[in-house]
């Protein structure tokens, strides 16, 4: 099935953070709503045709900031050569590039990212970092990339200026779709998170991936936009669903 076009209407809510006054959140009810899920290994086809095994690993993934780097880097230096097929072009740091801008992030290796195991594997295929954290009883959250773990839930931040002269700072939380890639979104050749053969999923987005949306907002903020996500699919019409949902 084609990609549903990237504008249709969406149903949003605003709210105070109950941990903090001076912030309020604003979050996409028809995406947090809606039946998506990762499927690599599933389907995917990945972003590019000539490479359908990578899912979106072909380019790698910039950290958010040097925490995220010190994060990563702790669990790197518990991966072993049976659980990581490039562990040994990875080592001394050779598991970080920087990009034409500086920016520092995972290396791209034999064409995709270098903790990307390739079909055929023995110690398993797809993200070394992702099977690290299901064998030592953790989250993804915990030991990937902040990118890799928040794919395709976007949140942004903007400060809100009041005709009354206050302001808050504004929390968005919402769909990574193409456009979050920058104009280069538009060359992929296939994504997600706007695709039918994506929207299979039993439970909503605000269920499957609540462990990666209380990071995103807290827990108490999270509590808050369960509840109005439950009102949601309670009280919603035909306009209010993501269209790459089955209707």
């Amino acid at each position: 099935m084609p990609e549903v076009d990237l504008v249709f209407p969406r149903a949003w809510v605003e709210f105070r953070d109950p941990a903090d006054d001076d912030q309020m959140f604003r979050c996409d009810l028809t995406w947090l709503t809606s039946s998506w899920m990762c499927i690599f290994g599933q389907g995917c086809p990945g972003i590019y045709a000539e490479r359908p095994d990578d899912g979106c690993c072909t380019l790698g993934a910039h950290f958010s900031d040097e925490d995220d780097e010190k994060r990563v880097r702790t669990f790197v230096k518990m991966l072993d050569r049976e659980h990581w097929q490039f562990h040994d072009a990875g080592r001394k740091n050779a598991w970080i590039e920087t990009d034409d801008e500086g920016d520092r992030k995972t290396a791209v290796h034999e064409g995709a990212c270098i903790f990307l195991n390739r079909p055929g594997f023995e110690g398993g295929e797809g993200c070394a970092l992702h099977g690290l954290a299901l064998r030592i009883g953790k989250h993804p959250l915990e030991t990937k990339p902040d990118v890799c773990w928040q794919l395709p839930i976007r949140r942004t931040f903007r400060d809100v200026e009041l005709p009354d002269g206050t302001s808050y700072s504004e929390v968005s939380i919402g769909e990574y779709d193409r456009r979050g890639w920058g104009p280069g979104g538009h060359d992929l050749d296939w994504y997600c998170s706007g695709n039918t053969e994506a929207h299979v999923a039993p439970e909503p987005v605000y269920v499957s991936n609540g462990p990666e949306l209380v990071e995103l907002m807290g827990q108490p903020a999270y509590d808050e936009l369960v509840r109005h996500c439950e009102a949601h699919l309670r009280s919603r019409s035909a306009l209010a669903l993501h269209p790459a949902d089955p209707h």
